[in-house]
């Protein structure tokens, strides 16, 4: 099978949504598919070459998007000038991993290409389009988040959904495209190392202090001024406790700042995005647990790298890591209750036994996500997609 996609965001832009693109991608060409992506250049002219991928990336000149400077604007015409070029390459389907640029631009690119259309729905836009319009009502940008999904969700062959909370509020929007909940897997091999002391001797942390990892685009969506404020709890009960951050994003200056003013200071490290080259798995693994309190994600892929090595999870469990998370699989699921979360985290601190079984089970139902199943089965759904979509021409 030959498959084109396209997304607005990829490597070096870490987001959840590349991580998603590169495990199918790759897990895709293992399996003897081949995987052509469209994404933006971002101007890092060493990056493609360090990457050495298995599969063709086509970079798009962007330009930055001024609400959000990590991200870049694709330039649709350069998009539409591919179209010679990829019209005889064979595709067979075009998967669009994103809704701005990519969704309109891609459904132009498949109409001229004559390819079925699966979208991926990757985020919860209704709870985050309004912490980037901070000058419009939440409620105007919930009701236009709501139209915006509908609209483009209707107007592909099928969808590609990571978790049923998130297909359920679809449905409730009205949407009756097709569509199977398929989640982003992980590869369980590069999930099995990582040295936490060598990350603490890297950072110069002590091997005995006790360490809260937590890795994250640094959004405001991603409710982790919560997590500080939890943390002034735990600072009580383990006044030498250490909150390493592991990530950058729009939030960061505001969520420093306020590390600062609850006397946190001493308590959290803020080390900017980490590197899949080892980095961020020492990361994961020097973390006595790891903590998570997102409202909006649609999977929480983060959630099972960190438990795929081996650190037991504190999280609240909404939408999507509600699916991932479960007591007695290697998690303690609090509240969003400060007092609540904060004595998960302390338990976890205080308890080597509890530490010690929650581990064990968190690399059990880790191994239950693994990437290659999970690309079989989207594989098992674009056979479906092609195959309606020749009905239909008939």
């Amino acid at each position: 099978m030959r498959v084109l996609m396209i997304s607005d965001v990829y490597f070096p832009r870490v987001t959840g949504v590349s991580t998603s693109i590169q495990t199918f991608a790759r897990e895709f060409g293992a399996k003897g598919h081949e995987v052509t992506l469209i994404a933006p250049d971002y101007g890092s002219s060493d990056y493609d070459a360090s990457a050495n991928e298995s599969f063709e990336i086509i970079r798009i000149p962007s330009r930055y998007l001024p609400i959000d400077p990590e991200d870049r604007i694709l330039q649709p015409f350069k998009i539409r000038r591919l179209t010679d070029t990829l019209k005889g390459r064979g595709f067979d389907l075009l998967h669009i991993q994103t809704p701005f640029i990519a969704h309109y631009s891609g459904l132009g690119l498949a109409k001229r290409l004559e390819l079925p259309v699966v979208e991926s729905y990757h985020t919860f836009f209704e709870q985050y389009l309004h912490h980037y319009v901070p000058w419009v009502p939440a409620r105007w940008m919930h009701g236009a988040a709501r139209h915006f999904s509908t609209s483009q969700c209707n107007g592909v062959d099928a969808l590609v959904v990571p978790s049923q909370a998130m297909l359920d509020v679809l449905r409730d929007y009205g949407i009756q495209t097709a569509a199977e909940v398929i989640p982003t897997g992980i590869d369980l091999d590069q999930f099995s190392q990582g040295d936490g002391q060598r990350f603490r001797a890297r950072h110069d942390i002590p091997p005995e202090r006790p360490v809260l990892v937590l890795v994250s685009r640094l959004a405001f969506e991603k409710n982790i001024e919560f997590i500080l404020r939890a943390l002034v709890r735990i600072k009580a009960e383990v006044p030498d406790v250490l909150l390493v951050i592991a990530g950058e994003g729009p939030a960061q200056r505001d969520l420093e700042r306020l590390a600062e003013q609850l006397g946190l200071a001493d308590n959290t490290r803020f080390l900017g995005y980490l590197n899949r080259d080892g980095s961020l798995e020492d990361c994961y693994r020097a973390g006595t647990a790891f903590l998570f309190a997102s409202r909006t994600e649609t999977q929480g892929l983060v959630l099972l790298e960190a438990m795929a090595l081996g650190v037991p999870v504190v999280s609240t469990a909404v939408m999507g890591t509600k699916e991932v998370l479960g007591e007695g699989q290697g998690a303690l699921i609090a509240e969003e209750d400060e007092v609540d979360f904060a004595g998960k985290a302390v338990r976890l601190l205080k308890d080597p036994t509890l530490r010690k079984r929650l581990a064990r089970e968190a690399v059990e139902h880790a191994h239950d996500w693994s990437a290659p199943v999970l690309a079989d089965r989207l594989l098992k759904f674009y056979e479906r997609v092609i195959d309606q979509a020749r009905i239909s021409i008939r």
